[in-house]
This record gives C-alpha cells, structure tokens and sequence, in this order.
C-alpha cells in the first residue's frame, strides 16, 4: 500500500475561473444518441474512434500522468473521473489522486482525513473545500480512500493567487520560506501557446491587468505541475490522475506544457471534455452534453458579477 501522508513541502479570480472550466460552449449541439443525459458520457481517441472505458484504461495503463479536464460541476465528467479512477484500480494499476481542487497548504488536512483522524465537515471547513465538494468530488476522494490512494493537494493557496493578481509576481517576494514553498519555484510568464491563447481570451481592462491576470493563472498551473511531478520522483511507479478545468489542461498546454518543462521524460494522457467530436484531436476526447448557457441577458450577468464582487472580501497582501 502507499503511505498516505504526503510532505507538505473572488478575484477567486471570477474571470480566471470561467476560463479554466466552469464557461462552457455556446455552438453546436452534439447529434450523438449514445450521450442523452448530463450524466452520460462516451470517450474517444483523439483520431475519433469510440471506445470503451476499459479499452481507455489500456490505452493509457503506460502514462505516468493522466490529465482529466473538466467542465466544473458537470456530472457525467465527474462520474468518467471516478470510473476512470476505479477502473485503474480493478486494473491492479498503482495509482494516485492529484487535485486541483485542494491546494499545498492542506496537504496536511487531507492527510488526517485519508488517516480517519477528522471526519468530511471538518475537511470541507479546514481544507477549504470547493462549495460542489459533496456532489461532484467526493466519490472520487472517498474512492481514493477506501483504496488506501495518496491524494496530492496541488495547487497554490487561493489568497496568494489572488495577491498576485492584484500585485504580480513581485508579491512573492514578500512572502516567507514556508509560505513560499506553497507556489512553484518557478513561474515563467515568456511568450508561449497558452499565454497566446490566454491572452486572446482577455477582453476588458488594461494590458498591465491581463499580464497579472495570466501570472495568475500559470501560478495554478506550474504549482499544479510541480506538485505532480515532485510526487511522481518520489513515487515513479505510481500513475498520477489529475482533475483540473479544462482550459489548464487542454491541447499539452498549461499544466501539461510545465511538467513537460519540468520533466520531459514524463508520459502524459490527455482526455478533454467535448460536445462534438473531430478526427484530428490532440487529446482523447470525452463526449458530454453540452453545458447550458449560464446568462442569455446581459444585464442578468453583469448583475450577478456584480453581486459576486460586492461580497468578495479582499486577501492579505502585505
């Protein structure tokens, strides 16, 4: 069995968070029948051919890290995790749970969890639980425990992300040692594919805003990437699955492209959320129904934006 604990070494970024999994597509209408319910769901080879999950469970049984982007809060991605997840096991596959969904600073947290030592309402209120945490993500951590599974906290804290939103990068200068050590060492904001398709998802306020905005945003996924492949060093016959928005993970940029920076030898499989499926895709491609359309007016957006705002109280960024 693996050892289950682990070293721990809006604007909740209302914006950034629509980017990375929760916006969804606004074309058209898959024509699927296999797909007819939002907890459906049918995979894919990146070429276009339809498998099932134990054929997707070969297919993949020699990557290191498995990346499952995700629509947040859309419940035929969540049961594909969790499936995927158990299938691995049944598979006798030695494998972990990497989260974006808890970040470094719980690890701990987590850990007294997976040890029985506090019970599921005090992880939700110490490990800062996303408010789906019950619905969408605890069967897959509950899988994870029942299986004796590490699960690896892996993003940065959300306070610091926002911090640096607000202040760049130059705000982690400020920081200590310890709190420091809950960031990648390492955040490169040079031209890139990501940062190009970051940049061009950016619509409103000033390029110097757009630039902490994307500081941001690589903090998650380099810190994400670190903790993965820092996990993987320690653990190399272990396969990482990682859930994160869809948009960290996509097309090998974001989280992909920085482990890949971090250690190119890694092998890593994509599957990425879709509602129409293409012969020539760079991930495996996992066909769901198509998000509804969260504001059709204007005015009701701009409202709950506005309200979102109004009850955001504001990090310490000292």
């Amino acid at each position: 069995m693996l050892p289950k604990r682990l070293n721990t070494s809006a604007f909740s970024l209302l914006t950034l968070a629509l980017i990375s999994g929760c916006s969804s597509l606004t074309s058209s209408q898959n024509n699927s029948t296999s797909v007819s319910s939002f907890y459906d769901y049918q995979i894919y080879t990146p070429q276009g051919d339809n498998i099932s999950l134990s054929q997707w469970a070969e297919n993949i049984q020699t990557a290191d890290v498995i990346l499952i982007g995700e629509w947040h809060t859309h419940a035929g991605i969540h049961r594909f995790q969790t499936d995927t997840l158990k299938q691995l096991i049944q598979n006798e596959q030695s494998v972990a749970l990497s989260m974006e969904q808890f970040s470094r600073d719980n690890q701990p947290v987590v850990n007294s969890y997976l040890n029985d030592e506090i019970g599921e309402q005090t992880l939700i209120k110490q490990a800062n639980a996303w408010p789906n945490y019950e619905s969408d993500y605890r069967p897959l951590v509950e899988l994870a425990k029942s299986h004796q599974l590490d699960i690896i906290a892996a993003n940065a804290p959300k306070p610091m992300v926002r911090c640096i939103s607000k202040h760049g990068l130059g705000y982690l200068a400020k920081l200590p040692q310890d709190k420091r050590a809950y960031v990648a060492s390492n955040i490169d904001l040079g031209d890139s594919p990501y940062k190009q398709k970051f940049m061009a998802s950016m619509h409103h306020g000033e390029p110097s805003q757009h630039l902490n905005m994307y500081a941001s945003q690589l903090t998650w996924d380099a810190t994400m990437a670190e903790s993965i492949v820092s996990y993987k060093h320690a653990n190399p016959k272990t396969t990482v699955v990682h859930i994160a928005g869809k948009f960290h993970t996509e097309a090998g940029l974001g989280t992909a492209a920085q482990i890949k920076q971090l250690d190119p030898s890694l092998n890593i499989a994509i599957v990425t959320p879709v509602n129409t499926i293409i012969k020539d895709s760079n991930d495996y491609q996992l066909e769901v129904l198509n998000p509804p359309v969260r504001y059709i007016k204007p005015e009701n957006q701009k409202a709950a934006f506005s309200e979102l705002f109004k009850n955001r109280t504001e990090p310490d960024c000292s």
